[in-house]
């Protein structure tokens, strides 16, 4: 019986073509990266793979908002950094709107590597979830002043600050340079800073405290609520 002839597709046997083999080529590596990650060492610069929920995404780590060697600062990238193209992309999809996040080193499986860009959701053109599974890593002082009924506004922005305890340290300062000014500094209101967690969607409302002194920063912010 003669049977019908069929044009080969993707799945078929036989010889593949080249924009298949470059799939399989790509499947090939991402599967040898996932059994035999990099290494990766703490402290070191090299940008690290993390597990966002069944995803990996490509993440570049930093000093200081750690706890030991369980806990580290990071910030989510698009897999094709620093390409322009990558970082248009990457705003589409939620990855330059979120800053540095602290990340459970038990979430990174090795250093990263391009075999490991079909993992993660900029392959597949999805949006990071709203919960990627870490807290912000980056922090802020908020001064706030109050009337007596409660209303008010916040008077002074300070951030971000890289750790918890430096924020802390710096509404302790403030705190301590107001005491026995709250009927002064502004009339009819108590002026208190508290430490707060940084938004980084609202970073324009921040004052960078880097290098500068947190009192004169608020002498300054009361000169002109006063003017």
């Amino acid at each position: 019986m003669k049977r019908p002839l069929f044009r080969r597709c993707g799945h078929a046997p036989g010889v593949i073509s080249p924009e298949d083999q470059v799939v399989v080529d790509e499947f090939r590596a991402m599967l040898a990266a996932v059994r035999n990650p990099q290494p990766w060492t703490p402290g070191g610069a090299q940008d690290v793979a993390v597990r966002v929920g069944p995803f990996v995404e490509r993440a570049h780590t930093r000093l200081g908002d750690d706890h030991g060697p369980d806990l580290i600062a990071v910030a989510l990238v698009h897999p094709e950094t620093p390409h322009a193209a990558a970082y248009l992309h990457g705003r589409q999809l939620g990855y330059t709107d979120r800053g540095w996040l602290r990340c459970e080193t038990t979430a990174i499986l090795g250093a990263w590597q391009p075999a490991y860009t079909m993992l993660t959701h900029a392959a597949a053109n999805l949006t990071l979830p709203d919960d990627v599974g870490m807290d912000r890593a980056h922090y802020g002082v908020h001064v706030e002043a109050r009337r007596p009924d409660g209303s008010g506004y916040t008077l002074l922005r300070l951030g971000p600050y890289p750790q918890t305890w430096l924020a802390s340290r710096a509404a302790d300062r403030l705190n301590t340079h107001l005491a026995g000014r709250a009927a002064t500094t502004i009339p009819g209101f108590t002026v208190t800073a508290k430490d707060a967690t940084f938004d980084v969607s609202d970073h324009a409302s921040y004052t960078d405290p880097h290098g500068a002194d947190v009192t004169a920063l608020l002498a300054s912010a009361v000169a002109g609520a006063s003017a």
